[in-house]
């Protein structure tokens, strides 16, 4: 299961870890891209709303979950390429004890603050109950999703992409079949998009766990599990920002749907269609922001400074040459693919205003990831952050308000905030980056 990292070409071990990884993505996105699908096949936008707003939220939680477990993910590397079996057992046994901490607390949480979500993102009236349905079932989930991704963390560390992307088939495969047997069989609405996704993830967790017990190259002890300072505070230190920052990002785009959701119910499900292509646009920045973070953990752990800079170098062209193409073909088919998941003919219109501007992020956004991931495999991942906030705070939200105000016809301008706030980040990655390389030449 554990893979080294710090040898042989730097362009094939980021191909051979990002592929199953692109792959996994690809698979949980097609969790919500299926739920609208078939949302929109058997139900109106009443329905295609809650769906989407709901796996939205759901969304961020996730991204957070994700964002936090980063910490676990670089040390574990960090452990591996400087070959510290001891210390990678730690850091492993620290991860799992605190997520099941945090995990039972973030679903009672989640629970009672349901209805209070659904009103605070002003869900539009028609899709209320269906959303509080929807998110009351895969709050429930919680715990499985928390889970999931905590043990794909924690194989990505050891360099192993390829078992969660295993895990990851068998989970999307079954929510697939149960979302069409729930709402298209059955003629569940929200509620049973909710049930195939819990389902699905708790199938993938259990799977995962035998795994596990099975893998030979894992030997925990109890000791490990017991929360110690000198693992639990570096975990928390590169994860709490990582966490913060994935969770200001979905909060701007939480907000994003306010304003959308202030517009009626159409802008609210073209919006809510257009993020779920997004989200499927950007598993190659996503994909490659873990990649970076992974391999260069392992090089810094080994001392390979300039091994670890190149492989930012190679994911940073990959990934933003791929979205280049993704921005420009997407400009021919930009109705087409909007029909895939609505037929109504004013959903539709407008999200391919949306999606027209909206999906030039696609460039830009995948020039901060791959920085965002060499900096968190740094132990510098407040630079993300710091980052991240800025472009929200200055051009994301006021971008997307600004817009909404002046231009209520169309969606187009609405969508130039993503990509104007992708390209502020990249601006500050670069400089961040020259910044670290000028004082470590200093030192030396």
């Amino acid at each position: 299961m554990t893979k080294n990292l710090t040898e042989g070409s730097i362009l094939k071990n980021i191909v051979v870890f990002s592929l199953p990884y692109l792959l996994s993505y690809f698979l949980q996105t097609l969790y919500g891209m299926a739920d609208l699908f078939l949302a929109g096949q058997f139900n109106g936008a009443d329905v295609i709303s809650a769906v989407s707003i709901g796996s939205q939220v759901m969304h961020m939680f996730t991204v957070i979950i994700v964002g936090l477990a980063m910490g676990g993910t670089v040390l574990i590397g960090q452990a591996v390429g400087a070959k510290d079996t001891k210390r990678a057992s730690k850091i492993i046994g620290n991860t799992v004890t605190f997520f099941l901490i945090f995990s039972a607390v973030i679903t009672v949480i989640l629970l009672l603050a349901c209805r209070g979500i659904v009103s605070l993102i002003q869900t539009p009236p028609e899709s209320v109950e269906q959303t509080v349905l929807y998110l009351r079932i895969c709050f429930i989930g919680i715990p499985f999703i928390v889970a999931y991704n905590v043990i794909a963390s924690i194989f990505r560390g050891m360099g192993d992409s390829k078992s969660p992307m295993i895990f990851v088939i068998i989970a999307c495969t079954l929510n697939i079949i149960l979302d069409y047997i729930f709402m298209g069989m059955l003629g569940m609405k929200a509620e049973g998009a909710a049930i195939a996704t819990v389902i699905a993830q708790a199938v993938s967790v259990i799977i995962s766990l035998i795994a596990i017990v099975r893998s030979k190259s894992l030997k925990l002890t109890k000791e490990d599990f017991k929360l110690q300072q000198d693992a639990l505070v570096p975990i928390l230190k590169i994860g709490v920002p990582v966490a913060c920052q994935d969770g200001f990002v979905q909060i701007s785009f939480m907000l994003i749907t306010v304003i959308a959701n202030r517009r009626g119910v159409n802008v609210a499900a073209a919006v809510g269609i257009v993020e779920k292509i997004i989200c499927f646009l950007f598993l190659i920045p996503s994909s490659m922001l873990s990649t970076v973070s992974a391999i260069a953990a392992q090089n810094i752990g080994a001392g390979y400074y300039d091994r670890a800079r190149k492989t930012l170098y190679a994911g940073t062209a990959i990934a933003t040459g791929i979205g280049l193409i993704f921005a420009v073909s997407l400009q021919f088919v930009l109705h087409p693919l909007i029909a895939l998941f609505t037929r109504e003919e004013v959903v539709i219109n407008l999200g391919a205003q949306y999606l027209k501007s909206y999906v030039f992020d696609c460039v830009f956004a995948a020039i901060h990831f791959c920085f965002s991931g060499y900096f968190c495999a740094m132990g510098k991942s407040i630079l993300s952050f710091i980052h991240n906030v800025t472009s929200i705070i200055l051009v994301r939200i006021p971008g997307a308000w600004l817009a909404s105000k002046y231009w209520p016809e169309t969606l187009f301008p609405m969508g130039c905030a993503a990509p104007l706030g992708s390209l502020l980040s990249a601006v500050i990655c670069v400089i961040a980056f020259i910044w670290l390389n000028q004082k470590k030449v200093q030192k030396l």
